[in-house]
């Protein structure tokens, strides 16, 4: 099923992302991990690809298992950094082979050593770059892309993020994810914002449970993220104490979709860690507004 027409329908939606594993020693756990997750039967599951693409050759092996051992619609990530055409041309036969309908086109994160390197001659500098040649590739294919409530790191303002998002869409992106946020304030302004601006694709919220007091500063740092003030307090009072931390982690996610689906939103995607027990309690805590 493409994730665009899961989109389109308005019952309730909750989907779920996983990562393939660092390295081959990995891999078991990882699909055990994700089948875990997949057995939950959440709307798709997408898989990522990894920093420099460097887990790319296993993001396919997790998501094809999933999608035929568990009927469980899947999208495959892929990135384009420092890579060459023929390169994501292979990777987009790959895709295709492996009958993979649904595509998250981002440019990746630049490779360590490589921030400072002269990236004219690359023959893909940003996202929209691989967006182009998905929908080259194949018009066929459900491609979606990545959106930032709180400004993409590299912009220098919101509008000029929000101006890049529309030549997005208009490349080809189906869909939009979001980056984490812990503010459900932020999303909604930015909704109203990018729909002033005249883009229309579906929307679809991305949560990540805090259930450890050590992700705080990582989550930050990856995201940007603002952490309100009722975030923090939570972190002060229950950050060393794992269970208990792990348990208001969870019940701040579950409130934020609640929260979310409340006023509207219908589609939310849960960033699991490869956490089939957190994804369970999150699920379980949203089964009657679901009706799972």
């Amino acid at each position: 099923m493409k994730i665009k027409e899961l989109l389109a329908q308005e019952s309730l939606s909750l989907s779920i992302e996983v990562f393939p594993p660092k390295t081959e020693s990995g891999f078991e756990s990882v699909k055990t991990a994700t089948e875990e997750i997949a057995a939950l039967r959440p709307s798709y599951m997408s898989v990522t690809y990894g920093a420099g693409g460097g887990t790319s050759r296993y993001t396919l092996d997790i998501a094809k298992n999933i999608k035929e051992r568990y009927g469980v619609p899947t999208l495959a990530h892929l990135t384009c950094v420092s890579s060459t055409r023929q390169t994501v041309k292979e990777r987009i036969a790959d895709i295709r082979e492996a009958g993979i309908q649904n595509v998250m086109a981002l440019r990746g994160d630049i490779p360590k050593g490589m921030e400072d390197t002269d990236r004219s001659g690359w023959d893909y500098r940003y996202a929209i770059d691989l967006v182009r040649e998905l929908k080259a590739a194949d018009p066929d294919l459900c491609i979606g892309g990545a959106c930032y409530p709180e400004v993409h790191p590299e912009s220098r303002n919101q509008a000029e993020d929000i101006q890049h998002l529309k030549e997005k869409v208009e490349a080809g992106c189906d869909f939009l994810t979001t980056q984490m946020f812990f503010d459900n304030n932020l999303l909604y302004n930015f909704l109203y914002k990018i729909r002033q601006a005249g883009i229309t694709v579906p929307i679809v919220p991305g949560i990540m449970p805090i259930t450890n007091g050590n992700q705080v500063e990582r989550a930050i740092t990856l995201s940007g993220s603002l952490m309100p003030q009722r975030f923090k307090s939570l972190v002060d009072k229950f950050g060393d104490d794992p269970a208990a931390m792990k348990q208001a982690g969870i019940a701040y996610a579950t409130d934020q979709i609640i929260d979310l689906y409340a006023n509207g939103v219908n589609h939310i995607h849960l960033y699991s860690m490869n956490k089939p027990d957190i994804a369970a309690k999150i699920m379980a805590n949203l089964s009657d507004i679901l009706g799972k």
